[in-house]
């Protein structure tokens, strides 16, 4: 414990002689993909592609819904060899619902990194050559919780959205 907090003193000490040679800044890089047009698109193009794997599975849904109302409704009129044959098709097709809502799921995320991945590079390369511009040494993200106090930091999102040409 001891070593801990001399290590911590030390760091402290050494911080606060360099501190003239840091400069800080923050930016809420949510609000800033927020702000970007290529945002919008990727969010329409995944929302349509949700909503076609979407209407996929309510067509298999339903093709499983009425295959167990028909052999609900038939069951006691069926020969065995039939209602073996109609429950095995009824296994099969939940089988393949799960598949697909599996495959379903994975597509969305990778379609998902797909679009967003050149966007978010965009917004990172910006932030940097702010970051490089301006002298910062260090840029804190705002929108995920890490950044406790700003008030010695500047907040670059202006400059980060002077530098995409977004208003």
């Amino acid at each position: 414990m001891k070593k801990f907090i001399f290590t911590v003193i030390i760091l402290s000490v050494a911080g606060f002689t360099n501190a003239q040679n840091i400069k800080l800044g923050h930016i809420n890089s949510t609000q800033l993909l927020s702000l970007m047009p290529e945002t919008k698109g990727a969010d329409s193009t995944l929302q349509k592609f949700g909503t076609q794997l979407e209407n996929q599975l309510k067509t298999m849904s339903a093709e499983y819904e009425s295959k167990v109302n028909s052999y609900k409704k038939d069951e006691a009129s069926m020969a065995d060899p039939i209602k073996q044959a109609r429950i095995k098709e009824i296994t099969d097709l939940e089988d393949r619902i799960q598949d697909f809502q599996q495959t379903a799921q994975q597509s969305i995320q990778k379609k998902k990194e797909e679009l967003y991945s050149p966007i978010i590079k965009k917004a990172d390369e910006a932030i940097k050559a702010v970051a490089k511009d301006k002298g910062y040494t260090y840029i804190f993200d705002s929108s995920v919780g890490a950044l406790l106090y700003a008030n010695d930091s500047d907040e670059i999102l202006g400059l980060v959205k002077s530098k995409l040409g977004l208003k």
